[in-house]
């Protein structure tokens, strides 16, 4: 009954909020935000702001989950908010920032960051910021000044050396790149953004064979860039070793088949090889991405004419012509094409066409007229029109034969994601697959696409008592606001339910989902307790209580990290309590009951597994995850969590062994781990 007037009051009208346990709310809303459930962690935030207006942690916890909603506009108003309330949170500061430079307000966020340096001088994520954004503004000197204080205070820190570089080529002091990029190499050989950057200041100096090597490396570490790719194929193709180029843009397309450099050079290569239906098929690709791209045109109609598609060779002639009238090239082949469809007159025309400039270019050169103003529009004075590559944005149809690097403006692109916030942060790490759980809703994968099942649980879905299917699954999904509406009111009605039948424990367990569902922790283990005492031999409680609890563990522990900008404005000045090793017993105690209770049910024994390799006590974590496979011998997961184990453990051989079966049953990240513990060489 308590927990029913508690939900009831939950969703009163707003003259009755201040009637809420509001620190209790902003308890389950921050536990969703950090479980990156956003939507249910707003509706949470909400209720707490309009019980407790004047409090700032509400708006500035509020303000970062709109940020990863990418509500970029509504996350810089809540921390207004924030900061109204109380100007000394650097938190509210820093995600402002991040909000205003996602809306290309650079100036404003370099205010923000600077005003955050006053209260933490030494916060590495506020000075990578502030120098992104000067690089943004194209203020190198602003920009080499603070990364240089950046890396005073963290002077291992490899990103910091790695934009200094990028600053440094803008400038076009190669030598000093070359030196902050040999440096972040030095530090971190198994960061793949060092190699990748030194690889292109080699193109840039003609030393092609020593760039293919360092992409060689990055692409070692991170198969999954197409960049990187692109560039080898650059590499290659100026050692004239075209195949290899092409199997490079092949790969580049299978990671990002839109990649519009990867299209039209490998069509170049294709038709420079005689791959001409192929060639075409790449330039039909970039047409349907840029449809007045001319040199794409113009080369899909060489093409064409190639393969005796004369009529189709005209049309591309054609439009290039009218869009260049002065571009020779064009009427000589549509000359051809002509006379090969039978079309004298028009041949004729064109030959005319061409007879005419060249008559008029030499005239323009005996009247020494240097000065007369050019009408041509496929040649421009700026033009670099040797080489063997050209700018993106190059549209000299002279140049039509060439390779395509990027532009300037788009290599300046490698950084404009790179802008860190706290809970923004997806820093590569190796860590173990996560636990499984009993849910109503989970994550696709497009690699993987296993149902994972259980007996047990198929006969309670069988028998209808779940609202919606029930999953077994390890990639829980968030709750959209539909979601969160319609288990608020399911709560409602198994307590209703529980109020007129308080000895069936399986009711007890149906709101505990809901309440999990919904970040209520609390009242989900509660309930979960009470299902346990009316059915003892109930195991389904028993494993969603040890996830639960474990989840809340873990909450504690980051939320030290979380509460650490604003731990000093708290006016209780309330502090997070340490969590030990002993405090996980009481989940290591439920999963040991699952076990005993369900010896064939695979997933109790993944999750203690995974309790004990956090615990650090290995060779326990690898009897279960061999149990658990003993048992499901295609539990990626398991697998990919026991080679971790056994690297963790020292035995790197046996690890990678499992890792690569990880890999093959479709935990791609898998590959990447492979490689970090795979030596680098020189």
């Amino acid at each position: 009954m308590r927990k029913f007037l508690w939900i009831t009051l939950l969703l009163l009208p707003a003259c009755l909020h201040a009637q809420i346990n509001t620190e209790r709310v902003m308890t389950i809303a921050r536990n969703a935000l950090y479980f990156e459930d956003y939507v249910l962690s707003i509706q949470y935030f909400n209720q707490v702001i309009s019980a407790k207006p004047y409090l700032f942690e509400p708006y500035f916890y509020r303000g970062l989950a709109k940020i990863n909603l990418d509500d970029f506009q509504g996350a810089e108003a809540d921390c207004d908010e924030a900061i109204q309330r109380n100007p000394f949170v650097v938190g509210a500061y820093q995600i402002r920032g991040l909000a205003r430079i996602r809306q290309n307000k650079f100036d404003d966020a370099i205010s923000d960051y600077r005003t955050a340096l006053k209260y933490d001088p030494e916060n590495v994520v506020l000075w990578h910021n502030l120098s992104l954004c000067h690089i943004q503004k194209e203020d190198y000197v602003a920009a080499k000044d603070d990364l240089g204080k950046l890396l005073d205070i963290a002077p291992r820190y490899t990103r910091a050396y790695l934009m200094r570089g990028e600053v440094s080529l803008k400038q076009k002091d190669t030598l000093q790149a070359m030196t902050d990029f040999d440096k972040a190499i030095q530090m971190d050989r198994y960061e793949p953004d060092g190699w990748a950057a030194r690889s292109i200041v080699r193109i840039q100096q003609g030393k092609y064979k020593e760039a293919e090597a360092d992409l060689d490396q990055a692409i070692h570490l991170s198969a999954r860039n197409a960049g990187n790719y692109i560039n080898r194929a650059l590499a290659r193709f100026h050692q004239n070793n075209l195949r290899g180029a092409m199997s490079d843009y092949d790969l580049a397309l299978s990671i990002d088949p839109h990649n519009f450099l990867g299209h039209y050079n490998r069509g170049l290569l294709r038709a420079q090889v005689g791959d001409d239906n192929r060639a075409i098929e790449d330039f039909d690709f970039v047409l349907s991405m840029e449809p007045d791209n001319m040199m794409a045109t113009f080369n899909r109609g060489l093409l064409r004419a190639q393969t005796g598609d004369y009529k189709g060779a005209i049309n591309d002639y054609s439009r290039v012509i009218e869009e260049y009238p002065n571009f020779l090239a064009g009427y000589h082949y549509r000359a051809e094409a002509r006379k090969k469809t039978g079309d004298r007159k028009g041949a004729e025309q064109d030959e005319i066409k061409i007879l005419k400039m060249q008559l008029d270019k030499q005239n323009a050169l005996l009247g020494g007229n240097a000065d007369k103003k050019r009408d041509d529009e496929s040649q421009s004075d700026t033009a670099d029109t040797s080489g063997k590559t050209r700018k993106k944005s190059d549209k000299n149809m002279e140049n039509y034969r060439k390779i395509v690097i990027a532009d300037d403006s788009d290599a300046d692109k490698r950084y404009t994601s790179d802008y860190r916030g706290r809970v923004q942060d997806r820093n590569v790490s190796v860590k173990l697959e996560p636990m499984f759980a009993l849910t109503y809703y989970e994550k696709m994968s497009d690699v993987k696409r296993i149902v994972h099942y259980h007996k047990f649980i198929d006969e309670l879905n069988q028998t209808k008592m779940f609202p919606k299917l029930l999953k077994i699954t390890n990639m829980e999904a968030p709750l959209t606001e539909e979601q969160v509406r319609f288990h608020f009111a399911l709560i409602d009605t198994h307590t209703s339910d529980i109020v007129s039948d308080a000895h069936d424990g399986k009711k007890r367990f149906l709101r505990a989902l809901d309440f999990y569902l919904v970040q209520d922790f609390d009242s989900a283990v509660d309930d979960l307790t009470q299902s346990i005492l009316l059915d003892d031999a109930f195991f389904p409680a028993y494993f969603m209580r040890a996830l639960i609890r474990y989840k809340q563990l873990e909450y504690k522990k980051a939320e030290a990290g979380l509460d650490g900008e604003v731990a000093s404005s708290r006016a209780d000045g309330r502090q997070t309590a340490d969590v030990k090793a002993i405090d996980y017993e009481v989940v290591r105690a439920d999963l040991d009951q699952v076990v005993r209770l369900a010896p064939d049910f695979v997933y109790g024994y993944y999750n203690r597994a995974n309790l004990l390799s956090m615990l650090k006590d290995y060779r326990a974590a690898l009897s279960d995850y061999d149990k658990a496979l003993s048992l499901n011998p295609d539990l990626a997961e398991a697998y990919y969590n026991r080679g971790l184990t056994h690297i963790f453990l020292g035995n790197n051989k046996q690890g990678i062994s499992d890792l690569s079966k990880a890999g093959e049953l479709g935990i791609v990240s898998a590959y990447n781990v492979i490689k970090r513990f795979t030596a680098v060489g020189d």
